[in-house]
Protein backbone atom coordinates (compact mmCIF):
# COMPACT_ATOMS: atom_id res chain seq x y z
CA UNK A 1 0.00 0.00 0.00
CA UNK A 2 0.87 3.93 -0.82
CA UNK A 3 0.00 7.31 -0.48
CA UNK A 4 -3.44 7.60 -1.84
CA UNK A 5 -3.71 9.98 -5.04
CA UNK A 6 -5.70 12.13 -3.44
CA UNK A 7 -3.32 12.86 -0.32
CA UNK A 8 0.01 12.72 -2.64
CA UNK A 9 -0.33 16.47 -3.36
CA UNK A 10 -0.13 17.29 -0.02
CA UNK A 11 2.55 15.59 0.59
CA UNK A 12 4.04 16.72 -1.91
CA UNK A 13 3.52 20.71 -1.08
CA UNK A 14 4.20 20.03 2.51
CA UNK A 15 7.76 18.58 1.85
CA UNK A 16 8.86 21.36 -0.67
CA UNK A 17 7.79 23.44 2.18
CA UNK A 18 9.52 21.59 5.24
CA UNK A 19 12.77 21.57 2.82
CA UNK A 20 12.61 25.02 2.05
CA UNK A 21 11.87 25.87 5.73
CA UNK A 22 15.38 24.22 6.74
CA UNK A 23 16.98 25.15 4.32
CA UNK A 24 16.57 29.16 5.34
CA UNK A 25 17.40 28.74 8.43
CA UNK A 26 20.19 25.75 8.81
CA UNK A 27 22.78 28.14 8.04
CA UNK A 28 21.06 30.92 10.45
CA UNK A 29 23.52 32.58 13.85
CA UNK A 30 21.78 32.51 17.46
CA UNK A 31 20.35 36.24 16.94
CA UNK A 32 19.09 35.75 13.97
CA UNK A 33 16.49 33.71 15.33
CA UNK A 34 15.50 36.11 17.10
CA UNK A 35 13.85 38.58 14.01
CA UNK A 36 10.53 39.40 14.26
CA UNK A 37 7.65 38.24 11.54
CA UNK A 38 4.24 38.89 10.69
CA UNK A 39 3.13 36.60 12.99
CA UNK A 40 1.92 39.05 16.07
CA UNK A 41 4.21 37.88 18.89
CA UNK A 42 6.64 35.86 17.14
CA UNK A 43 10.30 35.71 16.02
CA UNK A 44 11.35 33.44 13.41
CA UNK A 45 12.32 30.61 16.58
CA UNK A 46 8.96 31.17 17.49
CA UNK A 47 7.43 29.99 13.77
CA UNK A 48 9.81 27.01 13.42
CA UNK A 49 8.96 25.97 16.89
CA UNK A 50 4.82 26.23 15.70
CA UNK A 51 6.25 24.32 12.48
CA UNK A 52 7.97 21.84 14.38
CA UNK A 53 4.67 21.32 16.77
CA UNK A 54 2.35 20.88 13.74
CA UNK A 55 4.22 17.60 12.90
CA UNK A 56 4.84 16.66 15.88
CA UNK A 57 0.54 16.67 16.42
CA UNK A 58 0.52 14.93 12.64
CA UNK A 59 2.70 12.25 13.93
CA UNK A 60 0.29 11.52 17.09
CA UNK A 61 3.20 13.03 19.84
CA UNK A 62 1.48 13.94 23.33
CA UNK A 63 1.07 17.77 23.89
CA UNK A 64 3.82 19.44 25.92
CA UNK A 65 3.13 20.09 29.77
CA UNK A 66 3.70 23.19 30.58
CA UNK A 67 2.19 26.58 31.65
CA UNK A 68 2.22 29.57 29.77
CA UNK A 69 3.27 32.90 30.97
CA UNK A 70 0.75 35.38 31.69
CA UNK A 71 1.81 38.13 29.96
CA UNK A 72 2.06 37.25 26.55
CA UNK A 73 -0.03 40.10 24.60
CA UNK A 74 -1.00 38.14 21.69
CA UNK A 75 -2.69 35.04 23.30
CA UNK A 76 -6.10 36.05 23.50
CA UNK A 77 -8.03 32.78 22.88
CA UNK A 78 -8.14 29.36 23.93
CA UNK A 79 -7.35 28.32 20.49
CA UNK A 80 -4.11 30.62 20.46
CA UNK A 81 -3.40 28.69 24.05
CA UNK A 82 -3.41 25.72 22.77
CA UNK A 83 -1.37 26.60 19.66
CA UNK A 84 1.42 29.00 22.01
CA UNK A 85 1.93 26.07 23.68
CA UNK A 86 4.45 24.00 21.06
CA UNK A 87 5.98 27.32 21.00
CA UNK A 88 6.27 28.51 24.19
CA UNK A 89 7.95 25.29 25.46
CA UNK A 90 11.09 25.64 22.57
CA UNK A 91 11.32 29.72 23.47
CA UNK A 92 14.87 29.37 25.07
CA UNK A 93 15.76 26.41 22.87
CA UNK A 94 19.70 27.09 21.07
CA UNK A 95 19.86 27.31 17.34
CA UNK A 96 21.48 24.30 17.10
CA UNK A 97 18.37 22.84 19.42
CA UNK A 98 16.01 23.78 16.63
CA UNK A 99 17.69 22.64 13.87
CA UNK A 100 18.42 19.50 15.07
CA UNK A 101 15.22 18.89 16.10
CA UNK A 102 13.63 20.21 12.76
CA UNK A 103 15.71 17.67 11.04
CA UNK A 104 14.60 14.88 13.25
CA UNK A 105 11.14 15.84 13.09
CA UNK A 106 11.43 15.82 9.24
CA UNK A 107 12.32 12.09 9.14
CA UNK A 108 9.86 11.13 11.37
CA UNK A 109 7.23 12.65 9.46
CA UNK A 110 8.76 11.27 5.76
CA UNK A 111 8.88 7.99 7.36
CA UNK A 112 4.81 8.16 8.55
CA UNK A 113 4.11 9.37 5.16
CA UNK A 114 6.09 6.29 2.77
CA UNK A 115 3.84 4.18 5.30
CA UNK A 116 0.34 6.11 5.12
CA UNK A 117 -2.12 4.02 3.81
CA UNK A 118 -4.97 5.35 5.52
CA UNK A 119 -8.11 6.27 2.98
CA UNK A 120 -8.85 9.98 2.44
CA UNK A 121 -12.20 10.16 4.71
CA UNK A 122 -10.37 8.70 7.70
CA UNK A 123 -11.48 10.51 10.82
CA UNK A 124 -8.35 11.32 12.84
CA UNK A 125 -8.10 13.49 15.75
CA UNK A 126 -7.05 16.86 14.58
CA UNK A 127 -5.68 20.60 16.03
CA UNK A 128 -7.90 21.79 19.46
CA UNK A 129 -9.06 17.55 19.17
CA UNK A 130 -11.19 18.02 16.45
CA UNK A 131 -12.23 14.93 14.46
CA UNK A 132 -11.38 15.73 11.15
CA UNK A 133 -10.81 13.79 7.92
CA UNK A 134 -7.62 12.80 7.16
CA UNK A 135 -7.60 14.63 3.60
CA UNK A 136 -8.78 17.79 5.62
CA UNK A 137 -6.06 17.41 7.85
CA UNK A 138 -3.20 16.76 5.71
CA UNK A 139 -4.70 20.55 3.30
CA UNK A 140 -4.50 22.33 6.38
CA UNK A 141 -1.33 21.13 7.58
CA UNK A 142 0.42 21.68 3.89
CA UNK A 143 -1.07 25.17 3.90
CA UNK A 144 -0.21 25.81 7.52
CA UNK A 145 3.61 25.17 6.53
CA UNK A 146 3.78 26.58 3.42
CA UNK A 147 2.38 30.34 4.77
CA UNK A 148 4.74 29.93 7.89
CA UNK A 149 7.56 29.47 4.93
CA UNK A 150 6.48 32.67 3.63
CA UNK A 151 6.65 34.11 7.13
CA UNK A 152 10.10 33.22 7.76
CA UNK A 153 11.14 34.16 4.33
CA UNK A 154 9.58 38.15 5.05
CA UNK A 155 11.06 37.80 8.48
CA UNK A 156 14.89 37.15 6.50
CA UNK A 157 14.65 39.30 3.56
CA UNK A 158 14.51 36.08 1.57
CA UNK A 159 11.49 36.18 -0.92
CA UNK A 160 10.62 32.98 -3.06
CA UNK A 161 8.16 29.62 -3.55
CA UNK A 162 5.12 32.13 -4.23
CA UNK A 163 4.47 29.66 -7.13
CA UNK A 164 5.48 26.31 -5.28
CA UNK A 165 3.07 23.37 -4.81
CA UNK A 166 2.21 24.80 -1.12
CA UNK A 167 0.75 27.96 -2.72
CA UNK A 168 -1.60 26.09 -5.39
CA UNK A 169 -2.81 24.85 -2.25
CA UNK A 170 -3.25 27.41 0.04
CA UNK A 171 -4.70 29.48 -3.07
CA UNK A 172 -7.45 26.44 -3.08
CA UNK A 173 -7.62 26.98 0.51
CA UNK A 174 -7.99 30.73 0.58
CA UNK A 175 -10.55 30.76 -2.05
CA UNK A 176 -12.78 28.08 -0.61
CA UNK A 177 -13.04 30.48 2.87
CA UNK A 178 -13.97 33.40 0.15
CA UNK A 179 -18.18 32.87 -0.39
CA UNK A 180 -18.79 33.03 3.83
CA UNK A 181 -16.22 36.46 3.84
CA UNK A 182 -18.07 38.48 0.68
CA UNK A 183 -21.94 36.96 1.63
CA UNK A 184 -21.75 37.12 5.54
CA UNK A 185 -18.67 38.17 7.14
CA UNK A 186 -19.28 41.42 4.51
CA UNK A 187 -22.78 41.30 4.66
CA UNK A 188 -22.86 41.90 0.44
CA UNK A 189 -26.36 42.45 -1.33
CA UNK A 190 -28.12 39.08 -2.48
CA UNK A 191 -28.09 38.90 -6.05
CA UNK A 192 -25.08 40.36 -6.60
CA UNK A 193 -21.36 39.25 -7.90
CA UNK A 194 -17.88 40.40 -6.98
CA UNK A 195 -15.20 39.96 -8.47
CA UNK A 196 -11.65 39.02 -7.38
CA UNK A 197 -8.95 39.77 -9.90
CA UNK A 198 -5.45 38.48 -8.81
CA UNK A 199 -2.35 38.78 -10.57
CA UNK A 200 1.26 37.77 -10.28
CA UNK A 201 3.24 33.51 -9.37
CA UNK A 202 -0.53 32.37 -8.45
CA UNK A 203 -2.78 34.21 -11.21
CA UNK A 204 -6.83 33.69 -11.59
CA UNK A 205 -9.94 35.26 -11.90
CA UNK A 206 -13.11 34.44 -9.26
CA UNK A 207 -16.80 35.43 -9.17
CA UNK A 208 -18.73 35.29 -5.98
CA UNK A 209 -22.27 35.06 -6.57
CA UNK A 210 -25.04 35.48 -3.66
CA UNK A 211 -27.97 33.98 -4.47
CA UNK A 212 -31.24 35.97 -3.44
CA UNK A 213 -30.98 33.90 0.32
CA UNK A 214 -27.58 35.38 0.97
CA UNK A 215 -25.54 32.26 0.29
CA UNK A 216 -22.09 33.57 -1.42
CA UNK A 217 -20.95 30.70 -4.29
CA UNK A 218 -17.71 30.92 -6.45
CA UNK A 219 -17.34 30.40 -10.08
CA UNK A 220 -14.88 30.88 -12.26
CA UNK A 221 -16.90 33.15 -14.96
CA UNK A 222 -16.29 36.50 -15.11
CA UNK A 223 -19.69 38.60 -14.11
CA UNK A 224 -20.92 41.60 -16.04
CA UNK A 225 -21.50 44.54 -13.95
CA UNK A 226 -20.54 43.50 -10.54
CA UNK A 227 -21.29 44.90 -7.62
CA UNK A 228 -17.24 45.54 -6.22
CA UNK A 229 -14.18 44.32 -7.89
CA UNK A 230 -10.92 43.88 -6.08
CA UNK A 231 -7.78 43.52 -8.38
CA UNK A 232 -4.54 42.55 -5.78
CA UNK A 233 -1.14 40.69 -6.36
CA UNK A 234 -0.94 36.97 -4.80
CA UNK A 235 1.62 37.75 -2.22
CA UNK A 236 -0.78 40.73 -1.24
CA UNK A 237 -3.80 38.50 -1.41
CA UNK A 238 -1.75 35.80 1.00
CA UNK A 239 -0.83 38.43 3.18
CA UNK A 240 -4.11 40.05 3.72
CA UNK A 241 -6.12 36.51 3.90
CA UNK A 242 -3.93 35.32 6.39
CA UNK A 243 -3.75 38.51 8.68
CA UNK A 244 -0.35 39.26 8.51
CA UNK A 245 -0.86 43.02 7.16
CA UNK A 246 -4.11 45.36 7.36
CA UNK A 247 -5.29 46.96 4.14
CA UNK A 248 -4.27 50.09 4.93
CA UNK A 249 -0.70 49.04 4.79
CA UNK A 250 -0.73 47.96 1.22
CA UNK A 251 -3.55 50.20 -0.29
CA UNK A 252 -0.85 51.16 -2.96
CA UNK A 253 -1.26 47.53 -3.93
CA UNK A 254 -4.99 47.48 -3.96
CA UNK A 255 -7.37 48.44 -6.35
CA UNK A 256 -10.69 48.38 -5.43
CA UNK A 257 -14.20 49.56 -7.97
CA UNK A 258 -18.07 49.32 -7.44
CA UNK A 259 -19.27 49.52 -4.14
CA UNK A 260 -16.92 51.23 -1.81
CA UNK A 261 -18.95 50.58 1.48
CA UNK A 262 -18.95 46.79 0.20
CA UNK A 263 -14.95 46.74 -0.63
CA UNK A 264 -14.30 48.08 2.75
CA UNK A 265 -16.31 45.09 4.46
CA UNK A 266 -14.86 42.64 2.50
CA UNK A 267 -11.15 44.19 3.24
CA UNK A 268 -12.61 44.39 7.10
CA UNK A 269 -13.37 40.59 7.46
CA UNK A 270 -10.66 39.31 4.64
CA UNK A 271 -8.77 37.23 7.12
CA UNK A 272 -9.67 34.10 7.14
CA UNK A 273 -7.08 32.24 9.29
CA UNK A 274 -6.93 31.71 13.04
Amino acid sequence: MSLHPTLQPYADAWTHSIEAISELVQPLVEGEWNRRTPCPGWSVRDVVSHVIGLDCEMLGDPRPIHTLPRDLFHVTNEAQRYTEMQVDVRRHHTAPEMTAELEYTVIRRNRQLRNESRDPGTKVRGPMGREITLEDYMRKHAFDVWVHEQDLRTALGKPGNLDSPGALVARDVLLAALPDVVAKKADAPRSSAIVFDVHGPVEFLRTIRVDIQGRGTLETAPALGPAASLTLDWETYVRLACGRVTPEAVSDRLKTEGDTMLTQAILRNFTVTE
